[in-house]
């Protein structure tokens, strides 16, 4: 047990993978805003390139602050390594590509993101990368005969977007190793303070930072999170396995054996491909990730009396929340004991022309394309953040005409109730 292991969440968030020893005693993270170092010597860079000596020599490959947020993310998650990447679909789409990169296959289901939808449905099919959809994530035997011989990985979150839904994360990580493939596990709306993944068998989990983890809206960032414990020597990932030309014909499994996954995107897709996350952006994100638990208390609190209003409120067709779903309310007692997060969508009883009044009304809301912020939001998945999607795939998705998503933010709860309750009234003038 390393000595970050025996501090406890709250702890971790504020001092997880910093020593001010280190950084000549500074209280806050350094900003170490710098393009490279200076090697030193030639000796000293021979000991870097061979991995001897833990060094950086450009930002592209490694910085100090941002080393700083991929170790104090490993410690929250509860896992062996991290990258930080510049956005959350950078991070989801270097996942998918370190596993199935050379035409492998991936499973996923419909209610994801429209930016990883778009990127399963079209991009990655385009470079010879087939996904098998599973059509009912509640039905794990769909996991299992989505499975090939060729199946790289199973992609999923843990609560759907905008769906609101919970998959089974434990079964459907039993599956996916009964064919020795890894679960990869998009957390970003639960946040690792009300989920962590790894404790139910997933095997790499990602992050859009931009949402929770940063909390404040003004940082896009990403992060990829292994726990070391997945075997890439089983025959399916001679990527993992082969003599690598960064390493100098190295394997990078022998080499990192607890941090295989994270090095070879490193290595590999952030060195080649650069979708870098910049110094003070991490930095940012660290800033954010030490109010996380204060700020998700305050808004599942919000939230959980919000989907209260909702549910009475007779403009209100339906809401989608893990704790009042049938389907989910058990799932969400295993997975999200401290909450359901701070997302909901509900059905708006009305036209377009009703739902454009709605949301142009809003006060306190903010109408916008985002979601974990500490300002609550307000959005109609259908005309914006899955408009991309076809007719069909919106349903699939689970993005109907009528939903609103809404992003409970840690407003005083009164003032958001009254600004919904105005702008339904005024939705019927």
């Amino acid at each position: 047990m390393s000595q970050e292991q025996i501090y406890g969440f709250e702890t971790l968030q504020v001092r997880g993978g910093y020593d001010p020893k280190k950084h000549n005693y500074a209280s806050t993270v350094p900003i170490y805003q710098t393009a490279s170092f200076n090697i030193g010597d030639t000796d000293r860079l021979n000991r870097i390139k061979s991995k001897e000596e833990a060094g950086f020599l450009y930002t592209r490959s490694g910085n100090p602050t941002i080393d700083i947020l991929e170790k104090r993310i490993t410690a929250l998650e509860g896992g062996t390594a991290a990258i930080a990447v510049a956005s959350g679909m950078a991070a989801v789409a270097y996942s998918l590509l370190n596993v199935a990169e050379g035409g492998g296959e991936i499973v996923a289901v419909h209610s994801l993101y429209a930016g990883s939808y778009n990127l399963l449905e079209h991009t990655l099919p385009g470079l010879g990368i087939k996904v098998n959809w599973v059509e009912d994530p509640y039905d794990i035997e769909e996991f299992r005969n989505a499975i090939t011989e060729n199946t790289k990985t199973i992609f999923i979150e843990a609560i759907g977007n905008p769906l609101i839904n919970i998959i089974d994360i434990e079964k459907v990580a039993e599956v996916a190793h009964e064919r020795g493939i890894p679960l990869i596990v998009d957390n970003t709306f639960a946040s690792p303070y009300l989920l962590k993944p790894f404790e139910f068998g997933a095997d790499i989990v990602v992050h859009s930072s931009t949402k929770v983890l940063g909390g404040h809206g003004s940082t896009l960032a990403g992060l990829v999170i292994e726990n070391g414990n997945f075997n890439w020597n089983n025959g399916k990932f001679q990527n993992f396995t082969s003599p690598d030309h960064k390493l100098q014909g190295r394997k990078i499994i022998d080499e990192f054996p607890s941090s295989a996954f994270t090095t070879k995107i490193r290595l590999h897709y952030l060195s080649d491909f650069g979708a870098v996350l910049s110094p003070f952006d991490a930095f940012l994100i660290i800033q954010g990730i030490e109010t996380l638990s204060v700020r998700v208390e305050r808004e599942v609190r919000n939230t959980e009396a919000i989907v209260k209003f909702l549910v009475e409120h007779p403009l209100v067709s339906w809401v989608s929340y893990p704790t009042i779903s049938e389907r989910d309310r058990e799932l969400s007692k295993k997975y999200l004991s401290r909450g359901a997060g701070s997302v909901l969508s509900f059905g708006f009883k009305g036209e377009q022309e009703s739902i454009n009044k709605f949301l142009s009304s809003l006060k306190v809301f903010s109408f916008l394309v985002n979601v974990g912020d500490s300002k609550s939001l307000a959005v109609q998945p259908y005309e914006t953040t899955h408009s991309s999607l076809s007719e069909e795939n919106k349903i699939k998705a689970g993005v109907f005409k009528e939903a609103i998503r809404l992003s409970i933010g840690i407003e005083t709860v009164e003032d958001l109730i009254e600004d919904l309750k105005q702008a339904f009234n005024k939705s019927l003038d």
